[in-house]
C-alpha cells in the first residue's frame, strides 16, 4: 500500500486530503501515478499535470522519475510562499 497526501489549496481543489492505494492498484513510478490520478477528472488532471504542483516521497522532494515501493508516502502540494 502507498499513502497519498494532498495539502493546502490542492486539498480544496480536489476535495480530498488523502488516498490509499493497495499493491497492484498503484504504478511503480511517480509519473505513472500522476497519470492514474489525472484520470479521476478535470480537477485532478489540472493538478497532476501542472508543473507548479510539488511532490514529496517519504517527506523528501523528488523528481518525476522516482520509483514507488510498498509503504511509501507521496505528498502533493502547491508552491509554498512565505512572508
Amino acid at each position: 500500500m502507498i499513502k497519498i497526501l494532498i495539502f493546502a489549496s490542492l486539498r480544496e481543489q480536489l476535495g480530498c486530503s488523502q488516498l490509499s492505494l493497495d499493491e497492484g492498484e498503484y504504478p511503480s513510478s511517480l509519473f505513472a501515478l500522476k497519470e492514474k490520478l489525472a484520470g479521476k477528472g478535470d480537477q485532478w488532471r489540472a493538478a497532476m499535470t501542472s508543473n507548479r504542483t510539488l511532490v514529496a516521497l517519504n517527506q523528501t522532494m523528488i523528481r518525476q522519475d522516482a520509483t514507488l515501493h510498498p509503504g511509501d508516502e507521496v505528498a502533493f502540494f502547491p508552491p509554498v510562499t512565505g512572508g
